[in-house]
């Protein structure tokens, strides 16, 4: 319950809710087996809060108060057990029923819960088929943007995808097809490996010997597009959390990785370390650092509103962002500017954001070119993309959407990434 009201109420983001609540003394108790559970019925709180309100609200008399945030947690959480993870409706009731007596703020409402939850349980399935998932989860700001830049239908099967639960994707040093026969998983056209079902990940072969890292599909690409690194010196900018210095390190390149924000380089190097791969770890302001050498490339996967990530990232739904979008753009063109100084006559700039609004991407780049005449945009080809044509955008630029689909499951969805490969003459 304390993760989920750091994020309704105090806007943080679910990673750092959780260790807030792991740092609580019952949380600090929680076995890894809990920990995992606690994450998984909190997504689901999150993912689908609009639609499990709605149906709360079939059954409650008056709106719960805003004072009331731990039993609007508790109805919300029984709920997404009850209605999404399959739980058993008296084991979720009772734990409900035991959280309302175990807190003096809710004691008074534990009959309550009990009689809501049991309707929710036998009246919820129904009325929940009948809640248009996108309109009551999506932010209707959001949701207008993505009307306007991709049109009424694409921005509803967008919608719907950003809603539906991911699957594992992985990235593997070497020999994707084996690591996928060995894991039980399929490889994608890029050669990221994706898993269906649940467990820890720690559990899987291969995490011991560092022989893989989770990176979604999306993600994985940006690196591929700077074609053949090895032996190169590659500057990765805004790096944390490391999948891309992984990426470019198991390819021969010689890595600078920078990051202004020391835990999140302790945490590269954290994650570097587990796949036994090395980088220059660098703790500095990207938008200002100033080495004194150049670089054959420079990897800019630039701070932005994360939209393509909300699979993976359903806190996003409750984080109001719009108050500072234009100070994050401002960031964006400032980083791109620096970045353009470090890249060696005839280098590439790679700029990439997991961000589905347009202002984050396209306009961005194109603003960056008229400012910057000594770059050219190098437009991907086919082959560039792993023959995907829907993830070319008509300026050859990348543009993956959330409901990628191909035949065969489970490769259903990938995040939202857009990037532009350009050219320093």
């Amino acid at each position: 319950m304390t993760a989920l009201i750091q994020v309704f109420e105090k806007h943080r983001f679910l990673d750092e809710a959780l260790l807030h609540t792991y740092a609580t003394p019952d949380g600090a108790t929680l076995e890894p087996r809990d920990r995992a559970f606690v994450r998984v019925i909190v997504t689901a709180v999150l993912r689908r809060a609009g639609e499990l309100g709605r149906v709360l609200d079939q059954f409650l008399q008056k709106p719960l108060d805003a004072k009331q945030g731990r039993l609007r947690a508790i109805l919300l959480s029984a709920a997404a057990q009850i209605l999404c993870l399959e739980t058993p409706a008296h084991a979720a009731i009772s734990l409900a029923v035991d959280q309302c007596k175990a807190d003096t703020a809710t004691q008074r409402f534990a009959g309550l819960t009990n009689a809501v939850l049991r309707k929710v349980a036998s009246d919820g399935p129904a009325i929940l088929k009948d809640i248009d998932a996108v309109s009551v989860n999506i932010p209707a700001g959001i949701y207008q943007r993505w009307q306007r830049s991709y049109g009424q239908q694409r921005a509803a099967e967008i919608a719907a995808a950003s809603l539906a639960e991911p699957d594992l994707d992985l990235t593997v040093k070497s020999d994707p097809e084996a690591w996928a026969q060995r894991l039980g998983g399929v490889v994608l056209p890029a050669g990221s490996v994706r898993l269906s079902g649940g467990g820890r990940i720690e559990d899987l072969p291969g995490y011991a010997e560092g022989a893989w890292w989770v990176q979604d599909a999306a993600a994985a690409l940006p690196v591929l597009l700077l074609g053949d690194v090895s032996g190169k010196d590659v500057a990765d900018l805004c790096a944390a959390p490391g999948g891309k210095t992984a990426q470019l390190a198991a390819r021969g390149a010689s890595v600078w990785a920078v990051e202004n924000s020391k835990p999140r380089l302790t945490r590269l190097a954290a994650n570097l370390e587990r796949v036994r791969l090395t980088a220059k770890l660098v703790e500095a302001d990207a938008a200002s650092w100033a080495p004194t050498q150049e670089f054959d490339a420079v990897l800019l996967d630039a701070p932005c509103s994360a939209t393509g990530t909300i699979r993976r990232h359903p806190d996003l739904l409750h984080i109001k962002q719009d108050s500072n979008f234009s100070s994050r753009l401002d960031l964006q063109a400032r980083l791109l500017d620096n970045a353009a100084r470090l890249v060696k006559p005839g280098g590439l700039l790679l700029y990439c954001t997991c961000s589905l609004e347009r202002e984050e991407g396209l306009d961005q780049v194109q603003t960056f070119l008229e400012r910057n005449a000594g770059f050219a945009r190098r437009p991907l080809s086919l082959e560039d993309v792993a023959g995907q044509r829907e993830w070319l955008s008509p300026e050859g630029d990348l543009r993956t959407l959330p409901d990628w689909r191909l035949d065969t499951p489970p490769t259903s969805g990938i995040d939202g990434f857009y990037a532009a490969r350009l050219f320093k003459a």
